[in-house]
């Protein structure tokens, strides 16, 4: 692969999903929502819920933008204590045709 071609790829937007746990909510909410206030243009939506059995708050985004910018924003929202962070990426990147995306977008 050459370099403009690797450039391009690491810079594709993808949509995705990002969950987010927040085990100790005193300590860590205002640095979660400073971290999400500063990564809004990736976030297309966001339902957060407070899981009192549990006692944990449970946030979902839906994300859309490219591999290094939503790893900087997980990686920064990972690194606060009590918060725990998976992403799930699609390959759907907006730029190729369905039959090139597969099935629904998955790829293998």
């Amino acid at each position: 692969m050459g370099r403009m071609a690797a450039e391009r790829r690491e810079t594709e937007r993808r949509i995705g999903v990002v969950g987010i746990v927040v085990t100790d909510r005193e300590r860590s909410a205002a640095a979660v929502q400073e971290v999400l206030s500063g990564y809004s243009d990736l976030i297309v939506g966001r339902m957060g819920v407070p899981y009192r059995e549990r006692g944990v708050a449970v946030i979902a985004l839906i994300v859309d933008g490219d591999t290094d910018r939503l790893g900087a924003m997980t990686g920064r929202l990972g690194s606060l204590p009590g918060v725990f962070v998976r992403t799930a990426l699609t390959g759907f990147s907006g730029t190729e045709t369905e039959e090139e995306a597969g099935p629904r977008g998955a790829r293998g």
